[in-house]
């Protein structure tokens, strides 16, 4: 039977690639990757973990910085309706006695603070969440 194996140019034939043990291969890799599967998955969940606690420090500390800095804008603002009601009293001042002015003034400002309080007790007052499902079908 004649050789059916190619000869190259020099005359040698080409190295045979081993054509024995391909399912055995295919079982040790397989069995290698189900036996390194838990050890992948806890790698898996302690990244994404880590990057979770990474991910929310960053958010937290974007919400601290954000919080101080409402807070600041707060504490301007306080001061500058603080002179703001200075100005109207002054302004005030000059038609009217002084007292007089600084009287109207804080009555203006007590009005405004009755009213937004009276708002504020009715939107508390207002029925919501579980409670106003309840009296809604007629069980409380």
């Amino acid at each position: 039977m004649p050789d059916s194996r190619r000869t190259s140019t020099n005359g040698a034939a080409p190295p045979v690639e081993p054509e024995s043990e391909p399912a055995a291969a295919d079982e040790r890799s397989t069995a290698r990757l189900i036996s390194d599967l838990p050890r992948l998955i806890v790698d898996l969940v302690q990244d994404e973990l880590a990057a979770l606690k990474k991910e929310i420090s960053a958010r937290i500390a974007r919400l601290g910085i954000g919080a101080g800095l409402i807070a600041g804008a707060a504490f301007v603002g306080f001061f500058a309706l603080a002179v703001f009601v200075a100005a109207a009293v002054i302004a005030l001042s000059l038609v009217l006695p002084a007292w007089a002015a600084a009287l109207i003034v804080v009555g203006g400002l007590l009005l405004v603070a009755a009213i937004l309080a009276a708002i504020g007790a009715r939107t508390l007052k207002k029925k919501t969440g579980p409670d106003a499902t309840h009296d809604a079908r007629g069980d409380g």
